[in-house]
């Protein structure tokens, strides 16, 4: 799994699926469910770390499932393969603003809405419209955006347990240039404050309330503090960053540590955004 994820570590897995649509991740699913095997849903594999033992079951790849056209409303139609990058530069081809801050997250459509992605004062929710979804039982529905329910970095598909095929997303009209300039200047700031020639999982922490993560850690003396191949980057604490050799074991052992340090000091606890697999 260190080849499909962002952070570069993780085990194998017994089996890798790849639907090349909605029809065979139905059948996938049911599959799965049928016969009692234990099985997750992957996109860009960031936000991700898989232990080092791997996984016993399918992972269920949502790469191939990645068409994306306009609807008659003038709305955009994703698969949950479609990177946050594509889907923001398809809706600036077509001149559709509001999609700026998804160009840097480096993740999914399927993910970005089951996790509620953000960034630069940007969430998923502020352009979601509704969603095509498989249950555990392999039935299709769709999903609106009162019933997604899309809070900070949560969602209803998280809560029920839900596997988003494709997403339905509504901007409003703007200039091309200017939407172009944007995600100029949010790709800027991006590679100013970020680690992005490492690899990672992205913010390790989510945002506890009245503190930022990153700050935390960073008072705490912990920046650039390392357990073997993870590290706290240098250039962003907010980040683990997997410094080379990393190993699954390597970047959980830290984010403890972490989590302990901060604790202990400000007496504030720092849940991980990462999921963690199994």
């Amino acid at each position: 799994m260190n080849l499909h994820t962002t952070f570069r570590v993780g085990g194998a897995a017994d089996v890798f699926a790849i639907p090349k649509n909605e029809n065979e991740l139905q059948i996938l699913v049911k599959y799965c469910v049928e016969n009692c095997w234990s099985w997750f849903v992957l996109g860009k594999g960031s936000n991700l770390l898989v232990a080092d033992e791997g996984f016993r079951g399918v992972v269920i790849s949502l790469l191939e499932i990645n068409q994306m056209h306009l609807t008659a409303d003038g709305e955009i139609n994703a698969g949950a393969g479609v990177s946050m990058k594509d889907l923001a530069e398809f809706a600036q081809h077509h001149g559709i603003a509001g999609f700026e801050f998804a160009h840097g997250i480096p993740g999914s459509v399927g993910g970005g809405v089951f996790m509620n992605a953000g960034a630069y004062e940007g969430e998923m929710k502020d352009i979601f419209v509704s969603a095509r979804c498989v249950d555990a039982k392999g039935d299709f529905f769709d999903v609106d955006a009162e019933e997604m329910s899309l809070g900070y970095r949560k969602s209803a598909a998280q809560s029920r347990g839900l596997v988003i095929a494709s997403a339905t997303f509504r901007g409003r009209a703007g200039d091309k240039g200017e939407i172009a300039d944007r995600m100029a200047d949010l790709q800027a700031k991006r590679e100013e404050k970020q680690p992005l020639d490492m690899a990672s999982a992205g913010s390790t922490f989510k945002r506890p309330e009245g503190h930022f993560a990153g700050k935390l850690i960073m008072d705490a003396g912990l920046r650039g503090f390392s357990i073997g191949g993870a590290q706290v980057s240098e250039k962003h604490c907010g980040f683990i960053v997997n410094k080379g050799g990393a190993t699954a074991g390597d970047v959980l052992t830290l984010i403890k540590h972490v989590q302990n340090v901060v604790q202990e000091k400000f007496g504030v606890t720092l849940e991980t955004e990462v999921k963690v697999i199994p």
